[in-house]
């Protein structure tokens, strides 16, 4: 049983009272959300009342007052919580026959500032599901070099356009037979800028989520459900993993790679994810305590926004067009988020003491921007009580004023999207982190 012991948010500050410079959502673009989607919540002042289960207390109704009573006891609940109600139970352990191949090496990538890797990483050995990892490491780096690892949603020829890429042989959303065409390279590069991340002395690493999970329902008969689950036909249980799940999943099996890697530095891996993929990251470094620093962008419901404010996306609405993301359970709280023993705060707090930053978009609702970050704040005091600076505001920044602590935050400019500004930020936090500003 978990407890009704509760705290309350502070929910007042995003109508009244703001701090100067504090974020508010555009109001004609909040009247234009709300006339074109009449049952979504886009209006602060409808937002209801509600609690947030708090992080500090234990399913008895301890309240913990010492670090290692969180470690020790607490967040192995919270961890349990979440694969219960929210994302599932994945395989805790990497496959035996799992293998690593590399196929293509450049070191003169990028006119010469970068080595260019492709690995496949074979899950169940040759014959089971290969993951192509792409990736970017500077050429003149004096030792190992830290790096963000995040998965692509087209594939790994859609980051950069050259030709040597390997195209998957997974199935995508492009073109009409739903297969990887050469006619597709590069047309993601907005959101890899490969040169400046290497610039910056950072190493970058990609994998298309589709090799993982192919992103439709088809029951869980493709992708790592058909090679990994025991389960028999429609006998899944309440908390068998959804694909966010294998995603996650998938990315702790790079980060398998990644530690035999010598050219990086497997103590300094940044795990990141846009969008669904953010909600993904947050989850596989919430699991995966390899993972350094943990980023989420633009995550939105069932990531860094909290649920029971049910702006923008809600549960229900994810569960209904999305039902293989998540597990079966999660689905009881269709339009009951107020029961829900977690909440997302309580995801971010799972990261701590390592860093987590949340980023959000101005323009982007259906992601819930002041749900982002407030959940960054009422993950801080597991932070604080972990001895961390925690997140250094207790007011929303305004538009491009990024805050950064143990717990960073920033809301940009523009739409949904993972920008060059999100990356020079990202970046400036590892700085921070890793000593090297």
């Amino acid at each position: 049983m978990w407890t009704r012991t509760m705290i309350w948010v502070a929910v007042s500050a995003s109508v009244t009272g703001q701090a100067k410079g504090e974020w508010r959502a555009n109001s004609d673009h909040v009247k234009t959300s709300s006339q074109r989607r009449k049952d979504v919540l886009y209006e602060e002042e409808r937002v209801p009342e509600y609690v947030l289960p708090d992080p500090l207390i234990t399913s008895q109704g301890e309240k913990l007052k010492a670090a290692a009573a969180w470690r020790k006891k607490r967040r192995l609940e919270v961890l349990e919580l979440f694969r219960q109600h929210v994302y599932g139970r994945a395989p805790l352990d990497r496959p035996q026959r799992m293998k690593f191949e590399l196929f293509e090496e450049d070191g003169a990538a990028l006119n010469g500032k970068a080595t260019r890797k492709q690995v496949a990483v074979f899950l169940g050995g040759k014959s089971g599901i290969r993951v192509d990892l792409l990736l970017f490491l500077p050429s003149k780096a004096p030792g190992p070099v830290p790096l963000f690892l995040l998965l692509n949603f087209k594939g790994n020829h859609t980051v950069d356009p050259h030709p040597a890429i390997r195209l998957t042989e997974s199935w995508t959303r492009e073109n009409d037979d739903h297969r990887a065409s050469a006619k597709d390279r590069g047309i993601r590069v907005s959101r890899f800028p490969v040169e400046a991340i290497v610039d910056r002395g950072y190493g970058l690493a990609t994998a298309y989520y589709g090799d993982i999970d192919p992103d439709f329902h088809d029951q869980f008969e493709n992708g790592v459900h058909g090679v990994f689950d025991s389960y028999k036909k429609n006998q899944r249980p309440k908390d068998a993993w959804g694909s966010i799940s294998a995603w996650a999943w998938g990315l702790s099996r790079m980060m398998d790679y990644l530690e035999k890697d010598e050219a990086v530095d497997e103590d300094k891996v940044a795990v990141l994810g846009h969008s669904r993929l953010g909600k993904t990251s947050l989850w596989a470094g919430a699991q995966d305590e390899r993972f350094a620093i943990v980023i989420s962008n633009d995550s939105g419901c069932g990531g860094a926004a909290l649920s029971r404010r049910r702006f923008g996306e809600t549960v229900k609405r994810i569960n209904s067009v999305f039902p293989h993301w998540f597990c079966d359970g999660f689905k009881e709280f269709n339009d009951k988020e107020e029961e829900l023993p977690v909440d997302q705060h309580m995801l971010l707090s799972l990261v701590a003491p390592r860093p987590v930053y949340v980023a959000s978009a101005d323009l982007d609702l259906w992601a819930d921007p002041r749900g982002e970050f407030l959940s960054a704040l009422n993950a801080d005091p597991v932070y604080k009580l972990l001895g961390t600076e925690g997140l250094p505001t207790t007011t929303m920044p305004g538009l491009n004023q990024p805050v950064q602590g143990g717990i960073g935050y920033h809301i940009r400019s523009g739409g949904h999207d993972l920008t060059e500004y999100d990356w020079q930020r990202f970046m400036d936090f590892a700085d921070k982190h890793y000593g090297r500003d």
